[in-house]
């Protein structure tokens, strides 16, 4: 239905006071959401990291910054050791990979550390998002 309520909740659970108010009117720099709804009339979808099995921006990330973790998959930034350069997202094929331009890194989606089930997918009212274990299948074809 295109609410953006998963992209309020993804900023929320990556503020520093978890607290919705306080992440959108206190907090500076704001939190940005590691996703984006994208809409066209009426139809509407999230786009958020594939975390790809071969993840093309990984292996264009210049300092390593970005890495996959071999057991979960889950492809991570250590935000310390981006540099800002932004080559991953030019190899990023799905767009998924944001620029904070405030910081000068890069933000992309998590999914959540430390929690069951991702923000976006918990708080999407009409169940669009879904989390669900994909080992072993490749997702990207």
């Amino acid at each position: 239905m295109g609410c953006h309520l998963c992209e309020v909740y993804c900023q929320v659970q990556h503020s520093k006071s978890k607290d919705l108010i306080k992440a959108f009117k206190r907090e500076s720099p704001r939190p940005l959401p590691r996703l984006r709804v994208e809409t066209k009339d009426s139809i509407s979808f999230a786009v958020q990291c594939r975390h790809c099995a071969e993840p093309p921006c990984v292996y264009a990330c210049l300092t390593g910054a970005l890495h996959k973790d071999k057991d979960s998959g889950i492809v991570t930034v250590d935000v310390e050791r981006c540099i800002g350069c932004w080559t991953c997202i030019l190899a990023c094929p799905f767009g998924v990979i944001k620029r904070d331009t405030k910081q000068g890194k890069i933000v992309k989606c998590d999914l959540c550390p430390g929690e069951d089930v991702p923000a976006c997918v918990v708080h999407c009212p009409n169940e669009a998002l879904i989390y669900a274990d994909v080992s072993g299948e490749d997702i990207n074809g």
